[in-house]
């Protein structure tokens, strides 16, 4: 039994009666050698320790063996002196909650899998901390908190996972049927399977070859992708599908002609066998493993019809059930491709290959090899390769690619250029700043590839509801084959007919498929015109808002004001200047970094100053020769009660002007004001007046300035209502009143200063992205380009999203529900079941596509 226990660095450990350890909160970190600490980061195996659950673990970090304690979950009376345990601990970040309640649920989900000891979720940071024991526990959480609705990802990505790009899903069944059979493989510990974007993430022991070789007998194509998400082969695809296909559709013809005209009717029959074996082998073969694995997808679906109609001696029907099965996967596969070419275009933006300077020489060398630090020389109408900063050199870069600005982009030394982005003119060398994972275009690639797979609410809803509706319409057509006969109502050939029409219309192919391809066509057009949506949550959130809050500094203006006018009223100009440069230099507010430049450039001087103290939303204060100086707005020398005299006029007339005023004094007096103004952006106003044409009601301006000027803007803007003299905490209360009122509000902001608007509007924008990394992480759409004019084609895209979704849901189910009355009557024959399937999910793909052609 140990002496000591240890335990975390923020409890201190005590042994009770049994010798075992439990934690007291806040006492003094203990140190202690021999010990187990159940708190910490890490994967811990215990012999004979003690562990405490509630602990919360803050990184997944290397495994240890530690000994002498003694372990909760083992009874201190049991025999055996020593037990072992294994401890993982892992850090998630969970996207999708859009309210504490969400949280909840996820962590019940995932406590109630197995060996998971404790599982926690920061709503807030979007957190899920996980401790389990035993080996491999942590396995089943991604699928299970994927099955709640929402996209999750280890803090730290397991590097053993493998992705691959898998050929041949056509819709989401599919995806599940893959999923299903490695779920049962002994050499993989873990699958998820995204149809959107036709990726499979394996966790596998086994060979690469063994995966692909597994996947084909599925009927799907697999290929290994490099880290740069490129097929790591690059051999001919077969296309020997589509020409058994053409050649069965011979098949059926010659059969069908032949009985009209005298042919032997076993003729037609085997004609009619050949064109089922030709098309349906390849179904029947996907169906045998869905089965396997517990999947009751369209591959059962169909080839259960296909078989069945040849047992009954509809032979003819047969075969066109699995001909037009495969025109239609064919036809649908085709489609789908399209939706996911928007993000293997942004792939193919950045070269592969980059000059490097060597010495003299220029040497070309992979992106992949490429180190920071390393010159690039990048050729007038070359792509640039990797993101860096400019060192020789003047240029215009193409950025659209990045940012969606049509207008190429001045460049010259000591500006940042971005891989994928096009050199237009000059030559340039440029000193590598990021990896080629690390480059913006990469960022953007993979936070696009994840929204995609990310579930939208109303996919997930679909997603449940066939899985529920697909079973009941398979039994109801067991029922309807064998009850019916029983009773002697009917024959069991005109039955099982009817039946296995009802397995064809049970297949909710295009309803299931209705959402997806909507979601990746909205957000593939969104990337390539500049905009990150990051997932389809945030995609129909952006459809449904009414209201839009902006942050005026930065956001409708330029974020770079300048100094308009100097008052001096008790000391000179000169002197003015020197007290405000003293006061302000510490300070990193905009205005005050205006305020410091302007009097360096006219060579001014600071004064000895010291006690410097920020006062929040007012301004700043510091002593300078034994007295306190202030430097801020109205409101804080109206606090201090300091006199403001006949300035008062003035200060009316230049807030009356737009201009924000900051007023140089001590406790007792005024020594002068310097005016401020800062330019509204050229683009608001286009930006505004295109948010009222797609439907936004109110454009709402947030600012911390007086009254004076927000109104001064709010009118040179446009906007339609405006909140002034707003401390950054007001800011979140204003969205909130908007939100009272009934409003969807979306917040726009820079993504750093306004992250707690941000976080509590319905939607949160950042500006700027490109090369902002906290801007890409913290906003649920990003604005890659520092301006407005894509919000418009945001809000637009995303309202058509969602018309087209509602469009695609109705027509499926409506498709359906016809279908299902057309078969007790015996209208629907099977050939026209199939057609009537494969048709509606071929046209609510096309429908779906319509949204890469939606332009700004």
């Amino acid at each position: 039994m140990a002496d000591k226990c240890c335990g975390p660095t923020n409890s201190e450990v005590v042994q009770d009666k049994q010798g075992c350890c439990s934690s007291q909160p806040k006492a003094a970190p203990i140190e202690a050698s021999g010990c187990c600490s159940g708190a910490s980061n890490n994967q811990v195996e215990i012999t004979s320790c003690c562990s405490n659950e509630k602990d919360e673990p803050e990184s997944h970090t290397p495994k240890k063996e530690v000994s002498n304690c003694c372990a909760s979950s083992v009874s201190p009376m049991e025999d055996s002196p020593k037990s072992s345990l294994t401890v993982e601990s892992m850090e998630y970040s969970v996207q999708g909650m859009d309210c504490p309640s969400c949280a909840l649920t996820i962590e019940k989900g995932v406590r109630s899998l197995d060996k998971i000891q404790d599982a926690k979720v920061n709503y807030n940071t979007a957190k899920l901390k996980v401790v389990a024991s035993g080996n491999g526990s942590l396995d089943q959480i991604e699928n299970t908190v994927e099955k709640l609705g929402y996209k999750i990802a280890p803090v730290h990505q397991n590097k053993k996972i493998k992705t691959y790009d898998v050929e041949g899903m056509d819709c989401g069944s599919c995806a599940k049927s893959i999923e299903n059979h490695f779920n049962h493989h002994p050499a993989v510990k873990s699958v998820n399977v995204h149809f959107s974007t036709g990726k499979m993430k394996l966790e596998h022991e086994n060979s690469v070859e063994d995966i692909v070789s597994e996947v084909s007998k599925l009927g799907y194509r697999a290929t290994l992708l490099s880290n740069k998400g490129q097929p790591e082969e690059t051999t001919k695809r077969k296309r020997t599908y589509g020409g058994k296909t053409t050649l069965s559709g011979l098949f059926i013809a010659f059969g069908f002609i032949g009985s009209f005209s005298g042919l032997a009717p076993f003729v037609s029959t085997i004609l009619y066998a050949v064109a089922i074996v030709l098309s349906g082998a390849k179904p029947v073969k996907s169906a045998y493993f869905a089965i396997k694995s517990g999947s009751l997808d369209m591959n059962v679906l169909m080839s259960a019809a296909a078989i069945g109609a040849a047992i009954i001696g509809e032979w003819f029907e047969g075969a066109t059930v699995v001909w037009l099965f495969a025109i239609g996967t064919a036809l649908q596969n085709r489609s789908i491709e399209q939706t996911r070419k928007s993000i293997r275009n942004l792939m193919e933006l950045a070269p592969s290959e980059a000059w490097i300077k060597a010495g003299s020489e220029l040497v070309k060398k992979p992106v992949d090899e490429v180190r920071v630090g390393e010159v690039i020389v990048i050729k007038p109408g070359d792509r640039i390769p990797l993101d860096g900063e400019i060192i020789q050199g003047e240029t215009s870069v193409n950025q659209a690619p990045i940012t969606g600005e049509s207008i190429p982009v001045d460049k010259m030394t000591g500006d940042t250029v971005y891989a994928g982005t096009i050199n237009e003119s000059g030559s340039l060398e440029v000193k590598v700043t990021k990896l080629v994972e690390d480059t913006t275009i990469s960022k953007i690639i993979h936070l696009v590839e994840e929204a995609q797979e990310q579930k939208a609410p109303t996919q997930a809803f679909i997603d449940k509801f066939a899985s529920i509706y697909t079973p009941i319409v398979f039994l109801m057509a067991l029922a309807v084959i064998v009850i019916p006969p029983l009773l002697g109502l009917g024959t069991w050939g005109e039955w099982t007919y009817k039946g296995l029409a009802l397995l064809v219309v049970a297949c909710p192919c295009a309803l299931v498929i209705s959402t997806p391809v909507a979601i990746v066509s909205a957000i593939g057009n969104a990337a390539k015109n500049g905009v990150l949506i990051k997932g389809g949550t945030f995609l129909e959130s952006a459809g449904a808002i009414e209201t839009i809050a902006f942050d005026k500094t930065g956001t409708l203006t330029e974020g770079k004001p300048k100094v308009s006018g100097i008052t001096p009223i008790t000391i000179s100009e000169g002197e003015l200047l020197s007290v405000a440069l003293t006061l302000e230099e510490y300070s990193t507010h905009p205005i005050a970094k205006t305020i410091v430049g302007y009097a360096k450039d006219k060579g001014f001087q600071a004064k000895d100053g010291e006690l410097y103290k920020s006062i929040a939303g007012k301004g700043v204060q510091a002593t300078i020769n034994g007295e306190i100086y202030f430097a801020g707005n109205l409101k804080l020398f109206e606090e201090m009660n300091i006199p403001l005299g006949e300035i008062n006029p003035e200060l009316t007339e230049i807030q009356g002007q737009g201009k924000t005023v900051v007023i140089i004094g001590t406790q007792k007096e005024i020594l002068g004001v310097i005016a401020v103004s800062d330019m509204i952006r050229p683009t608001t106003v286009k930006a505004l007046d295109g948010l009222k044409q797609v439907g936004i009601n109110q454009a709402v301006m947030l600012t911390g300035d007086n009254e004076g000027t927000a109104k001064m803007i709010s009118k040179e803007a446009n906007v339609t209502r405006y909140f002034a003299e707003l401390l950054p905490e007001d800011k979140v209360k204003a969205i909130k009143q908007l939100q009272s009122e009934g409003h969807k509000v979306a917040m726009v902001g820079d993504g750093i200063n306004d992250a707690p608007a941000l976080a509590t509007s319905d939607l949160g924008i950042a500006m700027g992205g490109a090369g902002t990394d906290t801007a890409m992480e913290t906003a649920d759409i990003v604005l890659m380009a520092d301006n407005l004019e894509k919000l418009p084609h945001t809000i637009k895209l995303s309202r058509k999203a969602l018309a087209i979704i509602k469009q695609n849901i109705w027509f499926s189910v409506i498709v359906k529900l016809i279908a299902f009355i057309l078969v007790f009557p015996g209208w629907l024959t099977l050939w026209l079941a199939v057609l009537s399937d494969t048709g509606a999910a071929i046209i609510v793909i096309l429908n779906a596509l319509r949204l890469l052609k939606v332009r700004d």
